[in-house]
């Protein structure tokens, strides 16, 4: 395990030591309940304060990655789940390998509809033309986590044979030169009703995190209108915001 971080780096230090201890946690020598190192050793170890070492660690305390008892310890939070932070924006399969975590496609289902007045207005299409419309379930061998279904333009040239069981943003710029560079988005709490309970093999009434994301080019141009139902227990969304002057 490596225990060094760059004192001359511009990058400060508690956020060398957060993403130091992100790579821990994922070791086998810190699963099955192992104590993490305790805050008074890990900073002699760096040669930085503690306090540092804690507001790295209250980070992940705060995210749900780990869990501090007091006089007892640090450990990897028993079930984890899966985090995602919107300050780094990634597709779902790429931001589950970043934590190490292999994605199981159950569902992809590709067709071509007419897009109702919303899809249209935003993808600024006038006319009635049928659009790609893109569902995909997927998840981990634990069962399905999450539950997309996508519209994208159709400037973008898909034929709807593609193999869309890969990354979509990779599939989308290597085959057909559209990045997507940026994303808004709205979130809020639902509960499933029968269509996604079925899907994410969940009850009905379970709670569900909701997501509807806007994806553009990077001329500001409309590429993907996405609508995400996540399993409340198994995905928590991390934000970080930074107070205005």
């Amino acid at each position: 395990m490596i225990t060094k971080i760059d004192h001359t780096s511009a990058l400060p230090l508690y956020a060398q030591v957060e993403e130091l201890l992100r790579n821990m946690i994922d070791l086998p020598d810190y699963q099955n309940g192992k104590f993490l190192p305790n805050e008074v050793d890990l900073a002699k170890r760096l040669g930085v304060s503690r306090n540092t070492v804690r507001q790295a660690t209250n980070k992940l305390v705060y995210e749900g990655l780990i869990e501090r008892k007091k006089g007892v310890g640090t450990k990897v939070a028993d079930n984890k789940g899966v985090v995602t932070r919107l300050d780094n924006w990634l597709s779902f399969t790429n931001e589950m390998k970043k934590h190490g975590i292999e994605v199981k496609n159950f569902e992809v289902i590709s067709e071509w509809v007419k897009p109702d007045d919303e899809i249209r207005d935003f993808f600024q299409i006038k006319n009635a033309k049928e659009i790609l419309k893109l569902q995909r379930l997927r998840g981990t061998e634990k069962g399905p986590i999450v539950y997309f279904i996508s519209y994208l333009h159709p400037r973008i040239g898909l034929t709807g044979k593609e193999d869309f069981s890969k990354p979509l943003y990779n599939l989308l710029e290597t085959e057909h030169n559209t990045i997507a560079a940026t994303s808004k988005e709205e979130i809020k709490a639902i509960t499933a009703d029968k269509h996604i309970a079925k899907k994410l093999r969940i009850k009905v009434g379970h709670p569900v995190l909701f997501r509807k994301r806007y994806v553009f080019d990077p001329g500001n141009r409309p590429v993907e209108y996405n609508l995400g139902f996540y399993n409340a227990e198994e995905f928590t969304y991390s934000i970080e915001i930074k107070r205005g002057e």
